[in-house]
């Protein structure tokens, strides 16, 4: 028998595999999912691919309001603000895109690229308008779908859109990378933090709380059962009850808990400080 004949009878052997694991065709996609399923069990396919397979579809039934990035959440450059406090926010920030809003809170006037900056810096300049190196910004609806989205970006090679909700309002931002994370999970890159932990004991009934804790886990982490229909953060639960943005040292009462601010800016709370009030 010849190397090409050896290697036919092997492809052959693959195919009659495949073909006995999708037998009979599935009629729905909780068929095929049972039918990958049986491919990783019998190691046709690997536990890493079974996975990203299973994010691919369910990407289709997914919208771009189940893991856009809220506004409460969202890096926004004022369309005022001067090249050194831009150049400021984002070396603060360090993403690669920033949403540019003007004086109406909900006018996303374009997308301005870090890069865009660098000829700036290195020009020597000052002062700039700001107009002149933004991008313009795609709009997409909460409702549209993620296997949609995707193409268009694609398609349309852009990496970020704003979220509008059935009002017109800024409802949040989602990136190209986002919809990816759901088929192939998170990625990380260098100028990622390293996974920080979002509570930690300080003392006796003393707590330090990143923001961004999901009330669900605080729930958890603490036996409580704070409402989680509005928000979703802790932080967001803070500045609702302040009713505005909060100051850094500034403290409120919710439930059974003192919280402090204790890192934060005039767009976002960071970190808190929380106690335990004794009952």
């Amino acid at each position: 028998m010849t190397d090409g004949e050896k290697a036919n009878l092997k492809r052959k052997g693959w195919f009659e595999k495949l073909t006995s694991i999708f037998s009979p065709t599935p009629k729905s996609k909780e068929d095929f999912t049972d039918l990958l399923a049986s491919a990783q069990a019998n190691d046709i396919i690997d536990s890493d691919a079974l996975e990203m397979i299973e994010g691919a579809l369910n990407i289709c039934d997914k919208q771009v309001r189940e893991i856009m990035i809220p506004r409460s959440q969202m890096a926004i450059i004022p369309q005022h603000h001067n090249l050194g406090d831009i150049l400021e926010f984002v070396v603060e920030n360090r993403h690669s895109r920033y949403p540019v809003l003007d004086e109406n809170a909900d006018n996303i006037t374009g997308i301005l690229l870090a890069k865009e900056l660098l000829p700036l810096i290195l020009e020597g300049q000052e002062t700039f308008d700001i107009e002149t190196v933004i991008r313009p910004a795609a709009i997409v609806p909460e409702s549209k779908r993620l296997n949609i989205l995707l193409k268009e970006f694609r398609e349309q090679r852009y990496h970020m859109a704003i979220v509008v909700d059935e009002y017109g309002g800024i409802a949040g931002l989602i990136t190209i990378e986002d919809i990816l994370e759901e088929i192939v999970g998170e990625i990380q890159d260098e100028t990622d933090d390293a996974e920080q932990e979002m509570i930690i004991v300080l003392n006796n009934d003393a707590y330090f709380i990143n923001a961004l804790t999901a009330i669900e886990d605080f729930n958890e982490y603490f036996s409580v059962k704070i409402s989680d229909e509005e928000f979703d953060t802790i932080g967001g639960i803070i500045v609702h009850g302040f009713g505005r943005m909060p100051k850094v040292g500034e403290s409120i009462n919710i439930d059974n808990f003192i919280f402090k601010v204790s890192e934060g800016n005039n767009r976002q709370v960071k970190s808190l400080e929380m106690q335990i009030i004794s009952k």
